[in-house]
């Protein structure tokens, strides 16, 4: 099984699931697929049967489901992208790009770069991604890097009153 998770963020995907599609009908994928498509519209990929889809699942529904999968395509979020590293799942990340209004900016398209040297891969074209699926990425490291999280670091670097007088709740 092939899962696809391309976020909730309010800004659609459509590459991602033309792409699919593409992918689809010339016989690439030929297996059961599942799609978190957040607020992309997933209407061109109704007439494949192998699909399964949800707008959104919970955070245990999308562990069990990267769990079972043989190859997971995913938006290059960080905390998506740590959650399949640490899973160990076989992944390629898809940044959104701005210039298609999948996003604000291109911090995904960085934020990909800057894991490519833990042999993360990412794709920018259908062509990539052809490749991606024909030769998939190794299981991952489990870990990418080290660090606390954000809000972590926050609460431990700045003191409640500081959080308090900034209008922050714990």
């Amino acid at each position: 099984m092939i899962v696809v998770t391309l976020g909730t963020i309010p800004y659609p995907f459509n590459r991602a699931l033309l792409w699919i599609d593409k992918l689809l009908k010339e016989g690439l994928i030929t297996e059961p697929i599942f799609i978190q498509y957040g607020m992309s519209d997933i209407s061109i990929l109704a007439s494949h049967a192998d699909i399964t889809a949800a707008s959104t699942v919970t955070s245990e529904e999308l562990l069990a489901l990267v769990d079972k999968a043989r190859l997971v395509i995913s938006h290059a979020g960080q905390g998506s992208t740590q959650m399949l590293a640490a899973r160990g799942a076989s992944f390629i990340l898809l940044p959104r790009l701005k210039r298609y209004k999948e996003h604000i900016d291109d911090h995904q398209l960085g934020f990909a770069k800057s894991v490519e040297s833990f042999g993360v891969r990412y794709c920018l074209s259908l062509v990539e991604l052809h490749e991606s699926l024909l030769n998939p990425p190794p299981p991952s490291p489990r870990q990418l890097f080290e660090g606390p999280k954000l809000s972590k670091y926050l609460l431990e670097h700045y003191p409640a009153t500081d959080r308090t007088s900034l209008n922050y709740q714990q």
